[in-house]
Order: C-alpha cells, then structure tokens, then sequence
C-alpha cells in the first residue's frame, strides 16, 4: 500500500494519533516499523473489549511492519492505577506467570504467531540496580505526574498515592526505550504514560515514537466500557452459541462501532454494506456476518457455522438450547414465587429486575409470555424459564 492507504487503515478507529506528520515520515523510510503495544497480565481471560489494540497490531501485521507484543510482567507487579481513585494491588509473580501464559495462547488466535515477537519487560528490568531506577526517577518530576488526570484527583481530594505508583509510568516509557519502539498503541486511558515513553525515548537520545490510541469498546449495554464485573461482556472463550447470541444482541447502530474496531473486513466491504442497509437491506444480514467472523476467529468456521443455526433454530423455531442449566429449588410444602426464582437460579440480577423484565414481557414460562409478575411455580413443578432471548433454565420446585 501506499502512505496515504496506510494511514487510512492505521486511523481506522482509531482516537488519536500523534503526530501524524512524524508517522508519514517514518512511513517515507521504507523500515517496517517497530510497534508495540503492553499488556499487563492482571487476568486470564480476555472479552473482545481487550481485542481492540490486538486487532489493531494485526492490522499493522498485515501491513508489513514489525509487530511487539509486550507482556508487563515488571509492571504488572507493579499495579497501573489507571482510571483508579485508589492504589491497585500488585500482582503475584506466580499470578503474572499463570495469566501470561493464558493471554500468549489467546492472542495468537488474532496475531500470526510467526511474525510476532513476543516481549516481558522483566527482561530489562531485572537488570535494573537501585541506582538504574533513581536515575530514571530522576528523569520526571513530581509536578509533571500530577498531570495525569487520575493522579491529580487523587492528590486534590487527598486521597493517597503510593510512590511505587509513579515508576509505573516511567517503566512503562522506559519499555520504548528498550524495544527502540516507532509506534506505541494504548487505550485512551493510557495517553499519559505512553507521552512518558516519547518523552524517555528523547530523552536516552532517540528519535520519539509516535503514539496511536485506540478507544474502548461500549458493553452490549450501549453504554458502559465492557466489563465482565457489570456482565455486558462477550469473552473469547465461550461457547460459539453464546458468543454469537451475545453478539446478535446487540443494537443495529452499535453494530457498526463493533464492525469498525473489530472487524478485518476491508474498509471498501464495510462502506458496501452501509451503502445496502441505507438502500433497506436488513442489518440483521450484516449483524450475522460480522457475528460468524468473530466466532470463527476463536473457534473455527463450523463453530460458527453451527452458531448460527443453533440460533436459528432457537429463535426462530422455538428449540431449546441443549446445555440449558437445571436447578432443584426446595419448595418446603410452599408454591415459589417467579420473580425470586428468576434471581435464586441467576437469570436476574434480582428481584426488582425480575419484576421489570416480567412487566417489560421479557419472561416466559415453558414457551408462554408471563403477564403476571406475582405467579408462583408450584411444588414439584418443572418448568423451563427464559428471560430474554439468550438465558434458559429448566427448574423444579421440590
């Protein structure tokens, strides 16, 4: 590709990238370009949210350039308290040790394990002394790491920031240092500290990376960044069913936004279907494509194949999922209320949600819409319950 072509794949999705003119001119060069992007192993499993730097690197793979996948097993010890109004609990090495050897197994179903060089910043890190660290301690100020937003909230409401907090950025910096990094990809959360390894990279004499910050992904809410712990999440070891109802849930205008950060379709393809959904082509159509090429990517295409008439045949004809989950309730001589059996087995939140979702016809009871939001399943009863269009179970009341 030329420049100009490139540019337009790097920026795809893309928030920020700084500074473009310095990026053209490493482009100019010829050199594929040396970009990392840093993970700290702070948990095992990852959810399509942590894929969007992951597809971005394999997006500049295919590009040519030379692609580094930075484990933070130093930093992870250390604890990023970004986005936190409160000290984050380093890591164990024996914790460091375990996730990163979980997160190498996953990202290689996105990245060409042949052409990724894989990095742990314990590398250079554990042959810091005492003296390494305090000269680059000495290389920022106090005053300029009060700039970073969650940092100087922390100081103003007097909140406590741990010392060991501010090496966090200044490793994470000094990493450019070591991989003589062009081109640095982070979340939007990350801007600061990958502005620190710019600023070290200039500082140890070498040309400053260019830094490309990428956004984070809205839940299946719409709303909230991904989060397993606010469950709006699609994790990329689940079944291929679930994944792909997950991703069929999803709203037609937040389609797009997961098309763009997650897709490998190319930009022509995506402009195509807009172009057929403007013109009333059902986005459902687009929806399924997009959710078979992502259950592929983790799984494999009869996976995804067999996702899709799964669900078909789930939602359209009425089947039940064969690996519904069953629960025995004591009933204790008693009928069982719905909206509290809907929260006992999981299918809620709680009570109030159960009540909600019932009154929103959102609740069926063996197949029929329930209307009544105080029913009672009465002792040595089975039923099967479903709340929306992907959460079943089957209950007895004993």
């Amino acid at each position: 590709m030329d420049i100009k072509e490139q540019l337009e794949v790097i920026r795809r999705g893309a928030d920020e990238l700084l500074v473009e003119q310095e990026l053209v001119d490493k482009l100019k060069s010829g050199k594929p370009l040396r970009v990392k992007a840093g993970f700290d192993p702070t948990a095992p499993d990852l959810h399509i949210g942590h894929t969007v730097l992951i597809n971005k690197l394999r997006q500049l793979q295919e590009l040519g350039h030379h692609v580094i996948f930075l484990i933070g097993d130093f930093t992870g010890m250390i604890g990023d308290p970004t986005g936190k109004n409160a000290t984050r609990p380093p890591l164990t090495r024996e914790d460091v040790v375990r996730n990163a050897a979980t997160y190498k197994e996953q990202v290689f179903k996105i990245l060409d394990p042949e052409r990724t060089e894989v990095a742990f910043n314990s590398t250079w890190m554990n042959e810091f002394d005492s003296a390494d660290m305090i000269r680059l301690a000495a290389s920022y100020t106090v005053a300029r790491m009060l700039e970073r937003d969650d940092f100087g909230k922390r100081y103003k409401s007097g909140q406590p920031i741990a010392i060991h907090e501010f090496l966090y950025p200044l490793v994470q910096g000094y990493d450019s240092v070591a991989l003589k990094a062009d081109l640095e990809l982070g979340g939007t959360d990350q801007k600061f500290n990958l502005l620190v390894g710019r600023e070290l990279q200039r500082h140890y004499g070498m040309t400053s990376q260019c830094i490309l910050t990428m956004p984070l992904l809205e839940g299946l809410d719409g709303v909230n960044k991904m989060s397993k712990s606010l469950n709006n999440y699609v994790g990329i070891t689940e079944a291929p069913g679930e994944m792909f109802g997950k991703l069929m849930s999803i709203s037609d205008d937040l389609m797009w936004r997961y098309i763009e950060l997650l897709s490998f379709e190319p930009l022509t393809v995506i402009r195509g279907w807009k172009s057929e959904v403007e013109q009333g082509r059902n986005p459902r159509d687009i929806k399924v494509a997009f959710a078979q090429e992502i259950v592929a990517r983790f799984h494999d295409q009869s996976a995804a194949t067999g996702a899709l008439a799964e669900f078909e045949a789930r939602f359209k004809q009425g089947a039940l999922p064969e690996d519904m989950p069953e629960f025995e309730l004591p009933a204790n001589g008693q009928p069982l209320a719905l909206y509290q059996v809907l929260k006992q087995v999981g299918l809620t939140a709680s009570t109030s949600e159960a009540m909600r979702m019932i009154e929103q016809g959102g609740v069926r009871l063996d197949g029929e819409k329930v209307a009544d939001k105080n029913l009672q399943i009465a002792k040595g009863k089975t039923v099967v319950l479903q709340v929306g269009k992907r959460k079943f179970a089957r209950v007895s009341a004993n």
